[in-house]
């Protein structure tokens, strides 16, 4: 498996915690982190300051024993040839500079071997089924489920480039009472269209798309007891095509109606049952969740003898894990995070390791068009669909903006930003860079060598953006630790606007071939850290704007 430098660096450390007896009082995970201020070296970590509240010393005396153990373990390590420094700076955080001769070795690489110089083998084929948007299949996709949508896709795109062998799956809701209901909104709106008054119900479905679907329907001479079927099938149809739009393809549909007949919600109960993890009480079927940690029992069977949405969730899970996968990652909204005790519950009591199921809640958004939040109301129809969207600011404006905050966090979306064609709008920002490089590239006239000579890039903005470029691997190694895309765009914005201040001090295309050579090298291997971010993100990369 490939590592990043940080990674060797984060093991060097490690073997010097044990040899100084210190890794035992170790209470949270070691890591490198970047600097914001480029003056206290390429990566830090606080590790003494965490030790000083445990070993009750100096975060200062602590940094410097780790420092020269440090440095005698890395004389038995290539890393010594690329680490220049190592100082104990601040209130004992431990900087680690490395060499200018790393950087330029590093950055011929990427040109080289391009994209693929920036894989970490993470996941040596390991297969994992991410399960996200899931919508039911009773109106368009509202913004909330394009959030998902962004964050599932791009995770996906991220865990395959690490190596993982991912399948992604939308689980169809196609059955139940949110169908029935659906069946009888679209049946009294063909009462409505054949002249009968009609008082609506509020909690049945009101958008104006129940009344394209009642048209259908009549035309078609759905009988009564069908349109429910008829109506998710024809939304079904929008929303894949609105996902086909926004640039995801779903590997499997998973139908819950299909999971029902097939009889393994039946399986799943009764293998449980053999475990003595479920019991009757009160004439209703409960599993013991709390043996596993849940605060309460839940009831899978109810006393009128139909299930609960546990029943056929603990099924679909199970059904997962046959299928082969050893790593399952759902999406989900806030309203489902009191549902991740039972879930977890339910994979422990068939013995799957809890640990290989990842539950992430993909916090909201709001809309905002002309400075206001548009409010939102799913039955009604009042709400921003993603479509819209779509509609107003196009796929590479909206799966950006939807990626720009960490999925635990709020999103607020500002239609009118999205659409701006300057250097405020972030995803032109960062697409105008690599259209930019694409430009300078295009009118080069010097034919490109395979070996150059990148020592001649001494400038500050030039080192500055060689290290930017590097970041690349370890960004994606943020987003797999974290199960976050976010940071993706955070980088890509820095090494654009990092980018563009070299450029705006620099020329590339000078009278000195050799410098010519290296900065037409750097850009190079900046426009293949851009391009292999956005098709990551699931954004275009043009090459003219």
């Amino acid at each position: 498996m490939k590592k990043s430098i940080q990674d060797s660096l984060i093991e060097v450390i490690r073997e010097t915690l044990r040899d100084l007896k210190l890794f035992d009082h170790l209470k949270e995970d070691l890591y490198l982190d970047f600097p914001t201020d480029s003056r206290f070296g390429d990566f830090f970590t606080n590790i003494a300051l965490k030790l000083s509240k445990e070993l009750k010393k100096s975060p200062r005396d602590i940094a410097a024993a780790i420092i020269e153990s440090v440095k005698q373990n890395l004389t038995k390590s290539d890393l010594n040839y690329y680490v220049s420094q190592i100082k104990a700076e601040g209130a004992g955080f431990i900087n680690f500079y490395l060499a200018d001769k790393y950087f330029y070795e590093k950055l011929q690489e990427l040109v080289t071997k391009g994209p693929d110089s920036l894989r970490l083998n993470k996941g040596a084929g390991k297969p994992v089924l991410i399960e996200f948007v899931s919508a039911n299949p009773t109106g368009s996709l509202s913004v909330a489920h394009a959030r998902q949508g962004a964050v599932g896709d791009c995770l996906a795109n991220v865990l395959g480039f690490l190596g993982f062998k991912v399948k992604r799956e939308y689980y169809l809701n196609d059955e139940g009472n949110q169908i029935n209901i659906l069946g009888e909104s679209v049946e009294l709106r063909i009462r409505e269209l054949n002249g009968e008054q009609i008082e609506f119900p509020e909690e049945y479905y009101q958008g104006d798309y129940i009344y394209d679907i009642a048209k259908e329907a009549k035309k078609n001479k759905i009988k009564t007891g069908q349109l429910g079927d008829f109506a998710a099938s024809y939304i079904l149809k929008i929303i894949k095509k609105e996902l086909d739009d926004f640039g995801i393809k779903f590997d499997i549909w998973y139908s819950q109606k299909e999971l029902g007949k097939s009889g393994k919600i039946e399986k799943g109960l009764e293998a449980l049952k053999k475990k003595d993890y479920l019991y009757e009480q009160e004439g209703a079927l409960w599993f013991k969740s709390t043996v596993f940690g849940d605060d309460k029992d839940r009831v899978v069977r109810k006393s009128d003898g139909a299930y609960t949405y546990l029943a056929p969730d603990i099924a679909y899970h199970q059904e997962k894990y046959r299928r082969g996968f050893e790593w399952l990652i759902n999406l989900w909204g806030p309203d489902h995070h009191g549902y991740i005790g039972r879930i977890k519950s339910a994979i422990s009591a068939f013995g799957h390791n809890p640990e290989t199921l990842s539950i992430i809640i993909v916090q909201l958004a709001t809309i905002f068009k002309q400075g206001k939040p548009v409010l939102m109301s799913t039955r009604k129809g009042q709400y921003i669909t993603l479509r819209e969207v779509l509609d107003e600011v196009g796929k590479d404006a909206s799966r950006f903006f939807f990626l720009m905050r960490r999925t635990s966090s709020h999103l607020d979306f500002d239609l009118d930003a999205a659409k701006k064609q300057t250097s405020e709008n972030p995803i032109f920002y960062v697409q105008y860079a690599h259209a930019r490089i694409c430009s300078i590239i295009h009118s080069n006239t010097l034919s490109l060598k395979e070996a150059t000579d990148l020592s001649v890039l001494k400038e500050k903005e030039e080192l500055a953006l060689i290290k930017k470029a590097l970041q690349f691997s370890s960004i994606l190694n943020i987003c797999y630790s974290t199960l976050d895309p976010y940071m993706l765009t955070v980088y890509l914005q820095e090494l654009s606007e990092t980018f563009h201040k070299f450029y705006d001090l620099h020329r590339v295309l000078g009278e000195d071939s050799v410098l010519t050579q290296a900065r037409l090298c750097l850009i190079r291997g900046v426009k293949i850290a851009l391009a292999t971010g956005l098709d990551l993100l699931g954004v275009s990369k043009p090459e003219k704007m």
